[in-house]
């Protein structure tokens, strides 16, 4: 199939299957005119991208996930390397989650600084 084929099927913009293809996740076969030629497997890991993609693990580290496929498991998170992909994308969240916690707690008490500057009476 075309490319715009398999974008269509799997969600996603042609643009963003070039993408995948630039980070090596999805390789199709050259037909003798030079077209791509995409398969169902490859609408599959295209899929799988975009899920991955809008749970908050992006392209560039969806590579155990899309190798996982590829040894012919049914689900992309059956291997080990998408476990530990996993365990480490929560590792992130965790960080940014304190980071942005402690931000929180920062203006928050800049806010009621200010807020008891500017309701106490002028000198």
């Amino acid at each position: 199939m075309q490319i715009s084929e398999l974008a269509q099927r799997a969600g996603v913009t042609v643009k963003a299957v070039r993408y995948y293809e630039s980070l090596g996740l999805v390789l199709p076969d050259r037909l003798p005119n030079g077209y791509r030629d995409y398969t169902d497997e490859q609408v599959r890991a295209v899929t799988e991208i975009r899920e991955l993609a809008n749970s908050g693990i992006s392209p560039s580290k969806a590579t155990p996930f899309i190798e996982c496929l590829g040894t012919g498991h049914r689900f992309s998170d059956e291997c080990s390397a998408s476990l530990a992909a996993y365990r480490d994308s929560i590792a992130d969240l965790d960080q940014t989650i304190a980071v942005l916690t402690r931000r929180r707690e920062t203006l928050a008490r800049r806010l009621d600084t200010g807020a008891s500057r500017a309701t106490s009476p002028e000198d």
